[in-house]
């Protein structure tokens, strides 16, 4: 409860209105219909002076809204609310979720206001075109997710491939490239004269097959990679198009996916043109993703619930963690406003609508075996 406390008066504490400000919005989703807009900001001003690499405390709570439908038009409502907190932003960075880019683009089309693309979600996307039409890299996902369920019980469980996501798994292929590079060295070492006989080989011989296309996969992730380092330490500014370019040179060559590297340098060069000469901003929503990682780490098993109060240790996690900012927060900020904030907001959890359906039907059990001995009697 101190930690909601915290989080609250983080969120609802007085931000200073300006011209610089920056937003970064996402949702979160758990079980059920709602979903969570977040937003958080910093001021140009307030940049690091070297690299431009966000960190928690970097960021200020701007706004934390559940609702239980979305769209452009909601998503517009929700940003031109928070006008009032911080003033007309500067600059609005996003995924291009349906929902958030119809919004932001409503939003940008009323006010003077930078959209800019993550370039995160960009590679993603990339990486989920070129794999989705991949029918090798289909089949090595799912021989690994089969191989997965068959050595879990195994002496061979420490090889075992990481869990495949259903949500967002296209952000986090690295795991399972790494791990089929992995595999294979492994087998190389162990290759003896019976080696084909062995269990090691009857369950992981299949990733002979694919040794070249993991060379390729593997140059895939690095440039999609490369790209979103960069993005996330440089920023986005005139000329990044340029210095990407040369990053990206450094890479070993691929044919396959060379085209890949012009594709990120030419989208670098479009978020650019938006610019003024001098300006810099922000080209990367990681500190989103990162903050919202670490709310559901936060929640643990409730992760799997729906939204709950809980949601307030997201803002506390953000922001500054000084002494005063901690007093002034179990000062000004009682438990009974934390409560009426939850109530306000997120209304019933799916926690406890679930244990709600379970009391009415133990009730109903209960009174039917009380009618049945009745009428039994």
């Amino acid at each position: 409860m101190w930690l909601l406390r915290i989080g609250l008066y983080k969120l609802e504490r007085t931000k200073e209105i300006a011209n610089d400000w920056i937003w970064i919005i996402d949702h979160t989703v758990q079980l059920g219909k709602e979903k969570c807009m977040v937003i958080l900001g910093i001021r140009q001003g307030h940049f690091p002076k070297e690299e431009l690499h966000l960190t928690h405390e970097d960021v200020e709570p701007i706004a934390l809204i559940p609702v239980k439908q979305s769209n452009g038009d909601v998503v517009f409502q929700q940003l031109e609310e928070n006008i009032a907190k911080t003033g007309i932003p500067k600059q609005i960075v996003s995924d291009h979720g349906p929902d958030i880019i119809s919004g932001v683009k409503l939003f940008c089309q009323k006010y003077d206001t930078t959209a800019t693309y993550d370039m995160k979600h960009k590679g993603a996307a990339i990486i989920k075109r070129e794999l989705t039409n991949d029918p090798d890299w289909q089949q090595f996902a799912s021989n690994a997710s089969k191989t997965g369920k068959k050595v879990q019980q195994t002496k061979l469980s420490f090889m075992a491939p990481p869990n495949q996501r259903n949500k967002a798994r296209y952000m986090n292929i690295k795991e399972l490239v790494d791990w089929g590079t992995d595999v294979l060295c492994h087998l190389d070492l162990k290759e003896t004269e019976n080696f084909e006989s062995s269990e090691m080989y009857k369950k992981f011989g299949w990733m002979y097959d694919f040794r070249d296309n993991l060379k390729d996969w593997k140059c895939l992730v690095e440039i999609i990679k490369t790209a979103n380092d960069f993005s996330n330490f440089m920023g986005l500014y005139k000329a990044m198009d340029t210095d990407l370019e040369e990053e990206l040179s450094i890479l070993p060559k691929n044919d396959k996916f060379a085209h890949i590297q012009e594709e990120l340098v030419i989208f670098a060069r479009q978020q650019q043109e938006k610019l003024l000469n001098d300006d810099r901003l922000l080209a990367n929503s990681e500190i989103i993703e990162s903050v919202i990682g670490k709310y559901k780490g936060l929640q643990g098993d409730q992760v799997k619930g729906g939204f709950t109060g809980t949601l307030l240790g997201l803002t506390a996690s953000v922001s500054d963690f000084s002494m005063e900012t901690i007093r002034k927060a179990i000062d000004s900020t009682p438990t009974k406003k934390v409560w009426d904030w939850i109530k306000e907001n997120v209304g019933q959890s799916v926690y406890s609508q679930r244990k709600e359906f379970r009391k009415i039907a133990k009730e109903q059990k209960q009174n039917q075996e009380e009618n049945f001995c009745t009428v039994f009697n």
